[in-house]
């Protein structure tokens, strides 16, 4: 996960509110919306390749966010750009710092840990690299060097088998969120880091602080993300797609996480990735924000 410099926010009292109360807060049936299912997609409670598995690229390991697909109905996993970077954590521009090419291998894999590269459940090839894409495209623009952070793996045949769209423990995706998560809004995110001890921490529950200019947002959850969950996707209160985890912070909010937005990031890949027909696929399970705790 990528170090990003401090920032000056000014919603921390009112998300810092929220973060307490709102658990006490939600209605029972809060996003309660139920996804249309494909008849194609693994059983939820069979599948290993999900949003929120562990993926290794060259060593690195981060967190899926969401299954995708294209007209010609291939599946996709999406993580962050910068897990198939070559740069130092402290490099945050995308269109500075090097990057493996697209073709690159990609392992899908459970019960990782700093000892065990866990148990493979899957493999793929890096389909498409935001950051790649961005130094062939010639990209100057400051903000959208720094925070469109997002990349694509494509399934292989023989592993499409083992895949579901929907997110471990709270369900969905409901669809692409429109509006993203409006500061003191709850958030929701499945990280499943080599650093955690213990998947029992991999559900979060979080809030938002706001957008932080077009292309990212900034998140605290209970548990925050920590470096192997990069990439891991955020669904807002009502259970839609809005973020991929990018960052943490150090100060002047220590530990929050930088979420680029996926509908900037979706709309940047539509255009210039070659992926004809590229859309979310939404869960296969109905999204409850209940019980958590």
């Amino acid at each position: 996960m990528r170090t990003r410099p401090a920032t000056a926010r000014t919603s921390v009292v009112l998300a810092l509110l929220a973060l307490l109360v709102a658990p006490l807060l939600l209605p029972a049936s809060a996003g309660a919306a139920t996804a249309r299912r494909f008849q194609d997609w693994a059983p939820a409670s069979e599948a290993t390749i999900t949003p929120g598995v562990q993926m290794y690229t060259d060593g690195a390991q981060c967190t899926a966010n969401f299954v995708y697909t294209d007209r010609r109905g291939r599946v996709y996993v999406g993580y962050a750009a910068h897990c198939a970077g070559l740069g130092e954590a402290t490099d945050t521009s995308g269109c500075d710092t090097p990057s493996l090419p697209t073709g690159t291998k990609v392992r899908f894999a459970q019960g990782g840990n700093l000892v065990s590269g866990g148990t493979t459940v899957g493999r793929g090839r890096l389909a498409y690299s935001s950051w790649e894409t961005m130094q062939r495209l010639g990209t100057t623009d400051a903000d959208t060097c720094d925070y469109n952070d997002f990349a694509l793996v494509r399934v292989q045949k023989r592993f499409l088998g083992a895949v579901n769209p929907s997110v471990p423990f709270f369900g969905g995706p409901t669809g692409l969120s429109s509006e993203g998560a409006p500061a003191g809004s709850q958030v929701y995110s499945y990280g499943q880091s080599s650093l955690r001890p213990t998947t029992l921490l991999s559900p979060k529950l979080g809030v938002s602080l706001g957008a932080f200019g077009e292309w990212s947002w900034d998140v605290y959850t209970l548990t925050p993300g920590v470096p192997g969950d990069s990439g891991s996707g955020l669904l807002d209160a009502d259970g839609a797609a809005f973020g991929t985890l990018s960052t943490v912070a150090i100060a002047p909010l220590p530990l929050s996480n930088g979420v680029g937005d996926l509908a900037s990031e979706l709309d940047f890949a539509r255009r210039h990735s070659g992926i004809k027909g590229l859309r979310l696929a939404a869960g296969t399970e109905p999204f409850s924000a209940l019980p958590l705790g």
